[in-house]
């Protein structure tokens, strides 16, 4: 009874049933691509595939004559059913006492993509009803353009897009005859006629596709021997998957029903910075270090264009999938440029204003040490910063105030430090709070852009930002004084030497930071066009065996410096209006007068002019001192590079600019109190006369 029901509702018999068609729903997986297009990653769809919808204009017309030829040769002259075939299905297969020859239309087909039903008399009856409601809602064009967008081709790929793709690298409008015959080949059983598994299986079938179309007039039999003998030449297995912890982070984010992104991100400079990181880790896995994260911001947009989470992603044991560029880290003494230019905006200090390096005793029992565990007298906030000394930052954020630091560190971004200013306190200057690297490379490119935040862009279309609004943080002078000393390459070689990692032969601004106990560091480098943050460590929070930010963080920030570059060549630092130039009396850093007889030269804003030295400096009766080298330095020699940057900066505090140096005992040419000695393997007595008055250091140069 149930057999003849079927039979008459297939042929149209029985239309008694009042089932509505189904809606048509077309797949789509979101896309990731490059500023330029390149595919970075896909994700999958609703369906767990990957699909790509496109209009029926998109896909060549030799996909609709093989599947016409191949599935359905009466598609368009049946109303959804086709009962010859049903007929001669039923007949074929009661002969054979199985299943040899099925019916189903191309309609029933997209049907049953939308809902599968059980594979019994009534759910056929059901898909065959569908079938006749959707001819009666839907075009033969709209059925058609539904049915290519909706097949399953195998490997996960859904649509002929999306297969074309996959197997050809190719769009489905440009597919030849052989091609779309062998895609249309493989909806019959896309496991069984698997291309990535069973090719000559699925050759086979393509012969057999084109076999059906000569038969069905959609070709002649030379057009079929020559797409026989065409080869079919499959593309790599592979799909994109770069940038992993960016696209993930990007994909929450996105609008609904966004299947392509044109992220911010840079494909070429992407892949070379996650090589670099990579490689780098690897050097430095026997000191402990088993991770490291990348980001690189366009200063003039706020894109991202690299971002680079972990060192590698697949690596379990080191928490690969851990995005350390998101993850809350202490930044040590990077946060220092913001406490200076708190400072410099204020007119509290300037760069030559003098700040006492020595051993104190803050506000709450708080008392910092130099990572160098030394004092170096009276110093000039120029090389206060350059050279990364804690305890005259820990003076500057006293005069400025935590509260009023905060705020300006809320104003470049570094929301995260969440706490009041009692949490923090003096150690906020030091970095004892958590920031993201992310928030913290849009900071420094605030001061790259002359003091301008801006919010963070992470893809083009559609358009992404992270929230944030366009405002003025600092004024252009004083981004320009801060950044004027973060590249003053000989203000930082007493405590990095000429040679570090921060110094590159274009103008860069660079900033080191290393935590408590070693367990983070950071290397922070930007130019007027781009800025770029690394941060070196464990996702553990295990301590690294006495990496800093110039050792771990910093080759990675030179290596990719270099390559950015050339690749974004910068601008030099534009002097902004407003920036004076002036003698400054060396003994009180105030601009010099009639009185000073040893000066220098030094930037100012001339909003902030420090007054004109009068009289005689209390400096002057300080006993003289090597600030540089310091005592127990040991330095090392490097093969590779020139010997003409190879050198050791020698530097005493005294009231004179005449200095009498001696080594291991013997009296030297150089008489001024500043002058650089060329290295040279063994160990030294290095000793230094002015006015009466001597200081002797210890120091060493391994081979």
């Amino acid at each position: 009874m149930m057999y003849k029901f079927f039979i008459a509702c297939l042929i149209g018999l029985l239309p008694c049933l009042a089932w509505g068609g189904e809606e048509v729903f077309l797949p789509y997986s979101t896309q990731i691509a490059d500023k330029n297009g390149a595919p970075m990653r896909g994700f999958l769809s609703s369906e767990d595939t990957f699909a790509e919808p496109v209009p029926l204009s998109e896909v060549s017309p030799w996909l609709v004559a093989a599947a016409v030829a191949a599935e359905d040769k009466r598609f368009y002259s049946h109303g959804g059913v086709d009962s010859k075939a049903i007929l001669r299905a039923l007949w074929q297969n009661s002969q054979k006492g199985e299943v040899v020859s099925g019916a189903s239309t191309i309609t029933q087909q997209l049907v049953r993509s939308l809902r599968p039903r059980k594979k019994n008399w009534w759910g056929k009856t059901e898909e065959a009803w569908a079938a006749f409601a959707m001819e009666k809602d839907h075009t033969k064009e709209e059925i058609l353009e539904a049915y290519f967008n909706r097949l399953e081709l195998g490997n996960l790929t859904q649509g002929v897009q999306s297969a074309s793709q996959f197997y050809f690298g190719i769009d489905a409008a440009d597919l030849s005859l052989s091609q779309a015959a062998f895609l249309v080949g493989i909806i019959k059983s896309p496991t069984y006629y698997n291309p990535r598994k069973h090719y000559s299986r699925a050759l086979k079938r393509r012969d057999y596709v084109l076999k059906r179309m000569e038969e069905e007039e959609f070709i002649d039999p030379k057009m079929r021997t020559l797409a026989q003998e065409e080869k079919i030449v499959l593309r790599g297995n592979e799909r994109p998957f770069e940038a992993p912890h960016f696209t993930q982070m990007l994909r929450p984010l996105l609008p609904p029903e966004v299947s392509f992104v044109r992220s911010s991100l840079d494909k070429d400079l992407q892949v070379f910075a996650q090589e670099l990181v990579k490689t780098h880790i690897q050097k430095l896995s026997e000191q402990q270090v088993t991770n490291a994260a990348v980001v690189v911001l366009d200063n003039e947009t706020g894109a991202v264009l690299a971002y680079v989470g972990s060192a590698d992603f697949y690596h379990q044991a080191n928490q690969g999938q851990v995005d350390g560029v998101l993850a809350l880290r202490q930044p040590g003494s990077a946060l220092k440029p913001f406490v200076y230019a708190t400072a410099f905006e204020k007119g509290i200090l300037n760069p030559s204003s003098l700040l006492d390096d020595e051993d104190t005793f803050f506000q709450d029992g708080f008392r910092p040490r130099n990572y160098d565990k030394n004092f170096h007298g009276k110093i000039t906030v120029r090389t206060a910063l350059a050279c990364s000394y804690n305890i005259p930052a820990a003076k500057a954020a006293e005069t400025v105030g935590v509260p009023a630091l905060l705020q300006k560190l809320h104003e470049v971004g570094l929301t995260e430090l969440g706490r009041g200013p009692e949490f923090y306190g003096l150690g906020i200057s030091l970095g004892n709070g958590e920031v993201q690297l992310l928030h913290l490379v849009n900071a420094y490119a605030t001061l790259a852009r002359g003091g301008m935040y801006k919010p963070i862009l992470l893809a083009h279309e559609p358009l992404i930002q992270l929230p944030g609004k366009t405002r003025r943080v600092f004024s252009e002078q004083t981004s320009y004084l801060i950044s004027h000393i973060l590249k003053d390459n000989q203000a930082r070689s007493a405590a990095f030497g000429l040679n570090s990692p921060l110094f590159v032969p274009f103008e860069m601004a660079a900033k080191t930071g290393t935590s408590k106990d070693y367990k983070d560091n950071f290397a922070l480098g930007y130019t007027p066009r781009w800025t770029i943050g690394v941060w070196a460590g464990n996702f553990d929070a295990s301590s690294m065996q006495k990496v800093s930010g110039i050792t771990g963080a910093g080759p990675i920030l030179h290596d990719l410096a270099i390559y950015l570059n050339e690749k974004y060549p910068s601008p030099a630092f534009k002097t902004p209006d407003g920036i004076a130039q002036e003698l400054i009396c060396s003994e009180s850093g105030l601009r010099a007068g009639n009185t000073c007889q040893h000066t220098q030269e030094e930037i100012f804003a001339k909003d902030f002019l420090p007054p004109v030295c009068q009289g005689q400096h209390a400096y002057n009766s300080r006993p003289v001192t090597i600030v540089s080298p310091t005592a127990g330095d040991v330095y090392k020699w490097d093969p590779a590079s020139s010997a003409s940057l190879q050198k050791l900066q020698w530097k005493a505090n005294c009231a004179s600019s005449i200095c009498t140096w001696k080594l291991n005992g013997k009296k030297q040419s150089q008489k001024s109190c500043q002058t650089w000695w060329p290295i040279k393997a063994g160990k030294y007595r290095l000793e230094v006369s002015c006015e009466g008055k001597t200081d002797t250091i210890f120091f060493e140069v391994l081979p």
